[in-house]
């Protein structure tokens, strides 16, 4: 690792994204387009060697055609400037056909969209877990097959997988009764690979956990999120919204999330000053 602490390869997540057609607001609330809008700037202006967008499923909230038009002209001008290649995975809410059309510039189809990008020497595979007219989640037989056979050979830099569905519990009811069923299956094919890290979304809130000892990220939602720690007997959800950001460091995969808070600030000082004051609290390592 470097002294000054950067990563080999930085890869920003934006997960439930919930694009809405122009002028209608999530819920009647949010503003999903200018959450995204918000993310995407702040990564440009911090100037982060960014690698790779990663948009986890949930893309639109109804999987309209505009809607996905409305993303893709936020997120591809900022990924060519800052030279980054975009990654899409489906989620529930996301319609397979409009998806493939409007982001991909395939043919509209119905078929699951399974994947492998290489990022910088880092394998990263999509595994479609939405099943058209469901919001839990579910990998085939197939789809796992196919998984076996691209984690068959380890790459250079190992394996990121990329599913909406976590494949965990979550402490929230209604999450929890959404999660990816049968994720024992998936466990008995990520054993012994490759695979660094399993990113996922879907829940909005933000969490962490492990399948066949391998970490799995909750990546939280740009859209909004929902509240793990309620009153007693209530669900509730807030306007909060955040990103993040995965960096690999040699051995190592590290997710943080990245709160979009709207709060004063605590602090902004420059950096090589911040730095130097906790070496000398510290001492240099």
């Amino acid at each position: 690792m470097n002294d000054d602490n950067r990563p080999d390869l930085t890869l920003i997540q934006l997960s439930d994204t919930h694009i809405m057609p122009d002028g209608q607001l999530m819920h009647g609330t949010v503003d999903t387009m200018d959450n995204l809008v918000a993310a995407v700037e702040t990564v440009e202006a911090s100037g982060l060697p960014v690698a790779a967008f990663v948009l986890s499923g949930d893309l639109t909230d109804s999987g309209k055609a505009t809607a996905y038009r409305r993303l893709r002209s936020v997120v591809e001008p900022a990924a060519a400037r800052l030279g980054a290649e975009v990654v899409y995975a489906p989620g529930n809410h996301d319609d397979r056909a409009a998806f493939r059309s409007e982001l991909l510039d395939e043919r509209p189809s119905t078929e699951e969209y399974d994947v492998v990008r290489m990022i910088g020497g880092l394998r990263v595979v999509v595994l479609d877990s939405t099943e058209p007219g469901r919001h839990d989640g579910h990998v085939s037989r197939s789809q796992l097959d196919w998984l076996a056979d691209v984690l068959a050979e380890p790459a250079p830099l190992g394996s990121l997988l990329v599913t909406h569905h976590p494949p965990l519990p979550s402490p929230v009811p209604t999450v929890h009764l959404l999660r990816m069923r049968e994720a024992d299956r998936l466990a008995a094919v990520l054993a012994g690979t490759d695979v660094r890290m399993v990113v996922t979304g879907h829940a909005h809130h933000t969490g962490c956990g492990a399948l066949s000892r391998i970490p799995v990220w909750v990546g939280p939602a740009t859209a909004y999120g929902v509240t793990v720690v309620p009153p007693k007997g209530r669900l509730r959800a807030a306007a909060h919204t955040a990103f993040s950001r995965i960096d690999v460091f040699g051995e190592h995969v590290v997710a943080t999330a990245v709160p979009m808070s709207r709060a004063a600030s605590v602090y902004d000082v420059d950096e090589a000053d911040r730095l130097r004051y906790i070496r000398e609290v510290v001492g240099t390592w």
